[in-house]
């Protein structure tokens, strides 16, 4: 993929797959970073995205998209970015999996798509998917459904956590909020942590 005269090498390009697939703790077996800085990892095992919000990229770009266009791992019918909470553990196949953090848009996003505002949309709009930790490695098929098993007491949607991060930067109570879930993400807690410290010494 080209940015310019620059050859950017990304995993963004997803197929669709009718296979049974191992999950572990860092992903899929056969799922490979080409950034393992920025993506990957843990925290960032798996990346989500709901159908619900393909409409509006679809009126965005002109064109329909197919299941991972965004390069997401797992494209879902519902469980939007209202509708899951930060810590949300889910049945996934044979596997466990948590919440971590909402997806922060890459600029890999606007090339794969010839649009390089895209990824300023999806932080604008906070339709950004998200990342599952796993908790519990297994099989998962595109046959598997995806399961609600538990719901942290008082946390925040993935919505709201794309908000305070991207829109309400200087909103102390928020941001300490988010900080106070222990399942956030902990490059999220490391980024919220030095925020917070350094508007609480201006």
């Amino acid at each position: 993929m080209m940015n310019g005269s620059k050859e950017i090498y990304s995993a963004i390009f997803k197929s669709s797959t009718t296979e049974r697939l191992f999950l572990s703790r860092t992903g899929f077996h056969g799922d490979e970073q080409a950034d393992l800085v920025n993506h990957g990892g843990e925290d960032k095992a798996v990346c989500v995205f709901s159908h619900q919000a393909y409409p509006v990229y679809e009126d965005l770009l002109g064109r329909t998209l197919d299941p991972g266009a965004f390069g997401e791992n797992v494209t879902v019918s519902e469980f939007g970015e209202t509708d899951v909470y930060i810590g949300d553990t889910f049945q996934l196949g044979e596997a466990v999996v948590q919440i971590s953090q909402p997806r922060v848009p890459c600029f890999k996003l606007g090339l794969k798509h010839q649009h390089k505002e895209l990824p300023l949309h999806f932080q604008t709009t906070g339709l950004t998917g998200y990342y599952f930790r796993v908790l519990t490695e297994g099989y998962v098929s595109s046959e598997d459904s995806l399961t609600l098993q538990s719901r942290e007491q008082d946390s925040l949607s993935v919505m709201e956590a794309n908000v305070i991060m991207h829109h309400r930067k200087t909103d102390v109570s928020s941001i300490k909020k988010l900080l106070s879930l222990s399942a956030l993400a902990a490059s999220w807690k490391e980024t919220l942590s030095k925020r917070l410290a350094k508007l609480e010494t201006t």
